[in-house]
Order: C-alpha cells, then structure tokens, then sequence
C-alpha cells in the first residue's frame, strides 16, 4: 500500500517535472499552431477575395459586351454611363436636390428596387463634395452629374460604388436579417430626372 502510494507521489512529481520543463515548448508548439490556424484563415480569405473580384470583373465584362452597338461610357472610377434619353435643363452638382425615378436590378436585370410604381419620385441631396458623399450610393451620386433635368440614362456600378464587400442586408421585420445582394455585385440603375433644384447660396 505504502510502495503503491510511492510510487504514485513519484509518478506526480515526475509528470510536474517533466510539465514545467516542458512548458515554454508546449507553449510555443501551441502559439505555432495558433499562427497557422490564422495564416490558413487569412489564406482562405484571400482567395475568397481574389475570386469574388474576378468574377465581378467577369461579370462586368459579359455585360458590357452584350450591348454590343450600345453606346456606354466608362469612367475612371469604374461607372458605365449610358445615356438612353438626353435631357435639357439643369445639371445637378454637389449640394443640388434631385427628384427622380429609378429602378434597381442586377445584371440579369432582376429587379431589386423600384420607386417606378409610386406616386412621386424619390428626393436626394446630389454629393457635398468629392470625398463626402450625400444621400445617394456613390455610383448614383457620380452618375446623376453626368445627366440633364429631364433625361434618363442607365448605369453600371461596380460593387466599390455600390453595396460594397458586405452587400445589401434588410430586416426581415421578425428580428431577423435576409442579404439581396451579395457582397462583391455589379447592379444597374435606371435613372429618370425629374427636377433639379439648385443648392443654397447658388
């Protein structure tokens, strides 16, 4: 009984022996694989990322090139602009109000907004300057700079100007979230300006 117990104290003080000779290896052995396990997360994100952009791209070109003799305009930013009804009267710039009509859709030309069905147009203030944006997403803002009072025109925004990496998520009203659009998307917008008001002090 007492060699049995022995030999048990024994078996101890060599197991906490041998733990804190041991420890600071085990502990870089397990922050090692800790770094790993990130490196791999950070790998796989990467790769989710390049992906999610070269279909974008993708994407974006199949598009353009479906509208074969289609007159568009691509800007530096990454906006197409196609003019489908060109307008005579005054050109919004930053700090304007705006009314208009515009419909929503990805690139499939799925509808996912849409003010087309009511009864007066939506009112934004058009950007405050460059880098401020005003009311609208920032494709929409550049976009409406490039149009006249009374004219329609299409145009393409690269997710950079529209809903970003994180896509568009609503309240289901239920407590809970539902995406429509998926991070990394291309949409169009329709745009049909009504009115241009002219901002204070202009």
């Amino acid at each position: 009984m007492i060699l049995k117990f022995m030999k048990e104290l024994g078996n101890s003080i060599v197991s906490k022996q041998f733990f804190e000779k041991h420890k600071m290896k085990m502990r870089k052995r397990i922050g090692f694989l800790i770094g790993l396990c990130l490196l791999f997360l950070f790998i796989a994100g990467c790769d989710f990322t390049s992906n999610a952009r070269k279909l974008e791209k993708s994407l974006i070109q199949n598009y353009i090139s479906s509208l074969g003799d289609t007159v568009y305009i691509s800007k530096p930013s990454g906006l197409y602009y196609i003019e489908l009804k060109a307008g005579s009267g005054r050109t919004p710039v930053a700090n304007d109000t705006i009314t208009f009509w515009y419909t929503g859709m990805l690139l499939n030309r799925n509808v996912f907004d849409s003010n087309i069905s009511s009864s007066v147009p939506n009112k934004a203030i058009v950007a405050i300057s460059d880098i401020t944006y005003g009311q609208l997403l920032p494709g929409l803002d550049e976009g409406v700079q490039y149009m006249k009072e009374g004219g329609k025109a299409r145009l393409l925004l690269p997710s950079g100007l529209a809903f970003g990496t994180a896509g568009l998520t609503l309240p289901n009203g239920q407590g809970n979230y539902y995406q429509i659009i998926p991070g990394y998307t291309p949409v169009l917008y329709e745009i049909e300006l009504i009115s241009v008001k002219a901002g204070s002090g202009k």
